[in-house]
């Protein structure tokens, strides 16, 4: 719950710094003199794609390894609540510094725009911080299997598992240019420093953050909703395999994101495209898995015909209800990562507005609505209250309502980034350019429709944040259960090689030096002239 609480606030004054964002953008207001418009984009980032999703993750994994391997021992206990003061310290210290207006570079913090030093040293506490976490998560799983030798451990615990090693690995990317480039230059200890290792570092790590937010939102998927719906998992053994390729094929792609930098090879590129593209695969069997458990639950529940079966689903209930809309909304959300890792494509679509409405559909949709919907049974079942009918209505509402306001803003934002308009960037018609001026006409291609869907989204937010209050003080003493669903009793049975995590993660190993060790050794050796720190620009 102390996860949560950090999650819920994070989340809510993240909302409404998106809010004013959109207003801003879509030309609407104009901010007070000592607001800056790129402080409120650092503070909605931050909060929302780091602080919330981290936190309410690690609450996930914590909470639901508890369910399915035992109560956690004292001092692994204690493990993780070092964790989360470390994590909360650099947390505190972030926030306070882009509150200033001292760090107004945005989540990824690119150089040669530079934050306040101790900015670089918060973020390295918030990274150590989910280690030391990380670090219980794993003894926990560790523990459990040598008390239970030669038993199947829990899909839980596996997939918990591969989720941390996954972080920990991606980590290391934005460790080391925090620790050994950002924060010597931004003391003043270095002249000058390699922008172009630092950002691929900084994307080696980016990419695979998408998979730490989406792996929690598969665990939903593959452990709890088929519980939810009265049913069984399809396939255990698919669901772990599914898993693996994440942790093998989500690293070594972060030059996907750098398609259009000038110091990397054509021949590098195409190689982690390619990897990104081998991504898709688990993906698609999770797609498979999922939707074959909700038509064999159907079925027997009698439904009828090609696609009849859909109505035996518990479309009422938010609980499956949000989760099923995250799905939905990730089939147009999964097609727009093949434009954008596609390297013709992305060359028409690269830091437009595209980019952030394929974001907000990917995290802000699939992902923060699978959240949600784990957050009305989670944390009823956390704090002793009931999921009530009341609960479920507020939860429908609200889930109605963020899709919603994701479609006005999410499509305008697609279809202006069609058009050229930029991302990162203030209300501007460019001195009423005539390019610029087209992306104040029509019905979804217009900054005033993005503004409209953020609106949509706030109130969906403050909802939200109201529900949170009533299933933590307010909804009545009981019990709410934490589904955990068995695999299907005709189910193959799961491969003992899933588990070898010696071997997966040395695969992991050699796929990373693989796809890095040349193209950083020449960034490296011959590297371009480094650049000093920038930290007035955009104060």
């Amino acid at each position: 719950m102390a996860h949560i609480y950090v999650a819920f606030f994070a989340f809510i004054v993240g909302a409404l710094m998106g809010l004013l964002q959109g207003l801003v953008r879509g030309g609407m207001i104009e901010l007070p003199s000592w607001l800056g418009y790129y402080q409120i984009l650092t503070v909605h980032g931050v909060l929302l794609a780091l602080v919330f999703t981290t936190y309410f993750i690690f609450a996930f994994l914590f909470a639901g390894g508890s369910r399915t391997l035992g109560a956690m021992p004292d001092g692994i206990r204690k493990l993780g609540w070092i964790g989360f003061w470390v994590t909360t310290i650099g947390t505190l210290m972030a926030a306070v510094l882009i509150l200033a207006g001292e760090a107004s570079v945005l989540y990824t913090f690119y150089a040669p725009l530079a934050a306040h030093p101790l900015y670089y040293v918060a973020l390295t506490l918030f990274v150590v911080g989910t280690w030391i976490a990380g670090a219980a998560v794993l003894a926990h799983y560790f523990g459990w299997k040598k008390a239970n030798k030669g038993q199947k451990t829990p899909l839980f615990g596996f997939m918990a598992t591969a989720t941390i090693i996954l972080w920990i690995v991606a980590c290391l990317g934005v460790a080391t240019t925090v620790l050994l480039q950002m924060i010597p230059w931004s003391f003043g200890l270095t002249d000058s420093m390699n922008v172009l290792l630092s950002r691929t570092l900084f994307w080696y790590f980016g990419h695979p953050l998408v998979y730490f937010w989406l792996l929690p939102a598969y665990m939903a998927w593959y452990v709890c909703i088929p519980k939810i719906i009265g049913g069984k998992l399809f396939s255990d053994s698919l669901a772990r395999l599914a898993f693996v390729l994440f942790l093998l094929f989500s690293i070594p792609v972060g030059f996907h994101h750098q398609l259009m930098e000038s110091g990397v090879s054509e021949f590098w590129k195409f190689v982690q495209t390619v990897l990104t593209f081998v991504v898709i695969v688990p993906s698609l069997m999770t797609a498979f898995s999922i939707f074959g458990t909700f038509e064999q639950t159907s079925r027997l529940q009698g439904g009828r015909g090609a696609l009849g079966w859909l109505g035996k689903l518990p479309w009422n209930d938010v609980r499956f209800f949000a989760p099923m809309m995250g799905m939905l909304i990730f089939i147009p959300a999964g097609a727009g990562g093949i434009i954008n890792a596609s390297y013709q494509m992305n060359a028409v679509i690269h830091n437009t507005l595209w980019v952030v409405g394929h974001f907000h559909l990917t995290v802000g949709s699939t992902v923060v609505l699978t959240f949600f919907g784990i957050s009305y049974w989670l944390i009823p079942h956390l704090t002793g209250r009931k999921f009530t009918p009341f609960l479920n209505r507020l939860g429908m509402v609200q889930t109605w309502l963020w899709a919603i306001g994701m479609f006005f803003m999410s499509g305008a934002m697609h279809l202006m980034g069609l058009l050229g308009a930029p991302r990162r960037t203030a209300y501007t018609t460019y001195q009423d350019h005539p390019t610029a001026m087209a992306w104040f006409e029509g019905m979804f291609t217009n900054y005033i429709t993005v503004a409209i869907g953020a609106v949509i989204l706030t109130a969906a937010a403050l909802l939200m944040f109201y529900n949170f209050i009533y299933m933590v003080w307010l909804a009545p003493k009981g019990e709410t259960e934490f589904p955990v669903s068995e695999p299907s009793s005709d189910a193959s049975t799961t491969p003992a090689i899933f588990e070898n995590w010696k071997l997966w993660i040395g695969i992991v190993a050699l796929l990373i030096l693989f796809a890095y060790t040349i193209p950083v050794y020449d960034m490296i050796v011959n590297a371009p002239p480094g650049s000093p720190v920038f930290n007035n620009l955009i104060k």
